[in-house]
């Protein structure tokens, strides 16, 4: 097999089994809602038997020895030998973090790596607090199975002979997969007794391609594993291989099912089962007569269903059962035929190359309306729209649903909570809301902290809630939504809320803000968002909330997005973060400013008004107010705030914009309309400049700022918010003065 397709092979098996473990975690967290669901029983313990039947395939023989203890204990509690509670479900999780860990450390011998000791000190120690759960060995042990239990005593019993028909597929060579390799791993299973390869199908060596496998093999097997054990190593081939299991307790009706499908080769493949001892010569005879009597055809299985009934072999409602399974798995094939794992790099690439493609068709447009040709301008305008076309199906490859990420919270806030001791459930609302890969990936971290901070200083012990007339079982509520153009995900707790004593005691001790001074609540909950501001009384492995805080601010603010907070005292805080849906392609609204060029997100964008309505403010402040229908409006003067030189001879406009619940004016002097922009980084020099957040290239050339709306709103805001302050102060002050002169 070629180095590269093994390689290729390895990657795809690290990737499916760190999802599997994932699949291992999110059945356990709802088992404990739920110990009774049988589908989930036996989802949990399929990923664990594939974790291991995979890891056998690449001679991963510490993940198989450690994996097939877990599938013990797991047998055990689809069996109900076992219960799952508490202390049971707990150790799973840390079976799983610790299948993660010797993939990891396995990733890392390919590449020359040394393995780490501790990872096998570790599995022998969770290898003896299974024991309770795993009681006497079911499946035959390999000798690094063996070498895993560390002397536990797993006698192997009740072994069986089995008969294993193999047919691999053509294509079994071109797909990477070597018929030894599964041999090799059956002997784990238990004892391979014979091996009888089939050299019939080989064609002559004029017709005879290399690179395709005709081999069948005729295999005895004794072990005391399950048939679904047994099956679980071909997981990988299913779809490329042919395999038929006679049982230990075989009957009739294996047989005619076995040999039916050798078609003319019958009595060979019969004279091949009574040599290897799986069947005697009086049920090959019975067999064969069996299958003279049932007509052939797509029909087979159901008349020799009919034929199990007649002849009381199985009860009516086992044959309508396994044609119902047979049924579900073959819908279940077909469902994973509609997708195909792609690599996220190949996306990357397809993306930057739209957006290349979205900036030539916007230096065509250009070009088409200097010609004044309506045929030109009118072709360019089709090409545009289909451009358009191509740009949203390419973005759509790269959403991804947010609940992927909200579900790994689940574990979060249980652990936690255990550690506390307190008692926290956990509700996700719009998993289904999708969102770019790239903000996904990146959202994790932030998230983290403020669920931690949630459950370590937001959420009260239940003695707490209980005196506070509260239920015991406090709440933690993920929600995400789409939003003005972005989406909305909020993080929100029934606790106690900030506690703004101990936030401004401690901003005054970090001196952050004048002793004396009455900040607003909501200026003091945002102190929390200050660099290394924290309350926490001492220092444990969680975050207190404000710890790490800052960090959280500035992650999300990289991602062009902005986080808020609200707090009610006793009644719990709530964090609002608005993201952008995509970092790669947005919808622009060009304008100018001097010889400057910006764009602004159109959806952040309400509506364009004369810049003649009534603006107030100094000539040389950036901010000032703008009468609008009877409401003050904040507005920012974008030519003073970055140093432009306006056309003052011009009649500006103002953009009016909002980002949440926020509004704000941009004053501007052209309005250019509509612009599909590729956001190109900042370089670093750059980085940290409000107001702006990102780059991209216009038709022209020319290289336009994307405005970062969230900072600009928060500017104008503030200034207002000052203003007012001071007008305030200074009514106030007229006021004194003309109450001392009366």
């Amino acid at each position: 097999m070629s180095e590269d397709i093994l390689d290729q092979a390895r990657a795809l098996f690290f990737a499916e089994a760190r999802e599997m473990c994932e699949q291992i975690e999110s059945s356990l967290l709802q088992l404990e809602e739920d110990p009774a669901d049988r589908e989930l029983l036996n989802a949990l313990f399929r990923a664990a038997h594939t974790i291991k039947g995979s890891a056998g395939l690449f001679g991963l023989d510490a993940v198989v020895g450690f994996t097939h203890h877990v599938e013990n204990s797991l047998d055990r509690l689809r069996e109900g030998l076992i219960s799952l509670d508490i202390s049971f479900t707990s150790l799973l999780f840390e079976c799983s973090d610790h299948i993660k860990l010797m993939l990891r450390d396995a990733e890392s011998a390919r590449d020359g790596a040394a393995p780490d000791p501790s990872v096998e000190q570790a599995s022998g120690g969770l290898v003896v607090r299974l024991a309770p759960f795993t009681g006497a060995s079911a499946v035959a042990q390999s000798p690094a199975v063996a070498a895993a239990a560390a002397g536990a005593g797993e006698a192997l019993t009740d072994n069986k002979n089995w008969h294993l028909s193999l047919r691999f597929g053509k294509d079994t060579f071109r797909d990477g997969f070597d018929p030894l390799a599964i041999i090799n791993y059956l002997a784990t299973l238990g004892e391979v007794m014979s091996v009888r390869v089939l050299t019939e199908p080989i064609p002559a060596f004029d017709a005879l391609d290399p690179e395709s496998c005709h081999l069948g093999f005729e295999i005895s097997l004794q072990t005391s594993a399950s048939k679904e054990q047994i099956e679980s190593a071909f997981d990988l081939v299913r779809e490329s291989c042919t395999v038929r299991i006679i049982p230990p307790d075989r009957r009739v009706a294996d047989i005619v099912a076995l040999i039916e499908s050798s078609g003319n080769g019958a009595a060979h493949l019969g004279d091949i089962l009574v040599d290897s001892g799986a069947i005697t010569r009086h049920e090959l005879e019975q067999a064969l007569a069996t299958q003279n009597a049932v007509p052939a055809g797509d029909t087979t299985r159901v008349l020799l269903g009919e034929m199990l009934v007649k002849e009381r072999i199985a009860p009516a409602t086992a044959v309508d059962a396994a044609l119902t399974q047979q049924t579900r798995n073959r819908d279940a094939k077909t469902e994973e035929a509609r997708f195909v794992r792609v690599r996220s790099d190949k996306l990357d690439e397809l993306i930057n190359l739209v957006g290349e493609l979205v900036i030539a068709s916007a230096g065509t447009t250009i070009q088409a309306q200097k010609t004044r040709d309506s045929a030109l301008v009118e072709s360019t305008l089709s090409m545009g729209r289909l451009i358009e076309e191509i740009r949203n199906g390419a973005l759509s490859l790269r959403m991804v649903p947010i609940g992927e990420t909200f579900a790994k919270f689940k574990r979060v806030v249980r652990d936690v909570a255990g550690e506390l001791a307190k008692e926290v459930s956990l509700e996700i609302i719009g998993a289904e809301t999708e969102l770019d890969k790239s903000v996904v990936e990146h959202i994790g971290d932030p998230l983290m902290h403020l669920v931690r901070n949630a459950l370590d200083h937001g959420m009260e012990t239940p003695d707490e809630r209980e005196a506070a007339g509260k239920p015991r079982c406090g709440r933690v509520v993920l929600s995400a939504c789409h939003d003005s153009g972005g989406i909305l995900i909020k993080i929100e707790d029934d606790g106690r809320g900030i506690r703004r004593d101990k936030v401004l005691a401690k901003a005054i001790e970090k001196g952050l803000v004048a002793p004396g001074a009455t900040p607003a609540d909501s200026e003091i909950d945002n102190l929390i968002f200050e660099a290394g501001f924290s309350t926490a009384d001492k220092v444990t492995n969680l975050s207190g909330r404000g710890v790490g805080m800052d960090v959280v601010r500035r992650n999300i603010e990289g991602l062009r997005g902005a986080v808020r907070i609200q707090s009610v005292t006793g009644g719990g805080t709530t964090v609002s973060i608005r993201l952008p849906l995509t970092l790669a392609i947005i919808d622009g609204f060009l304008v100018r400013v001097g010889d400057c060029s910006f764009v602004i997100p159109l959806s952040h964008v309400i509506e364009c008004i004369d810049g003649a309505t009534a603006l107030t403010g100094a000539a040389n402040e950036t901010t000032g107010m703008l009468a609008l229908r009877d409401a003050a409006l904040p507005v920012v003067h974008l030519n003073r705030m970055f140093g432009i030189k306006a056309e003052s001879s011009l009649r500006q406009s103002v953009v009016v914009v909002r980002n949440g619940t926020e509004k704000a004016g941009l004053v501007v002097d052209h309005l250019l309309g509509e612009f599909q922009t590729v956001i190109k980084p900042l370089g670093k020099m750059f980085r940290n400049v409000r107001g702006i957040a990102g780059s991209t290239i216009l038709g022209s050339g020319e290289v336009g700022l994307i405005l970062d709306i969230g900072s600009l709103t928060e500017i104008a805001r503030a200034q207002a918010d000052a203003h007012e302050h001071q007008r305030g102060s200074a009514s106030s002050s007229q006021r004194g003065a003309d109450h001392a002169n009366a």
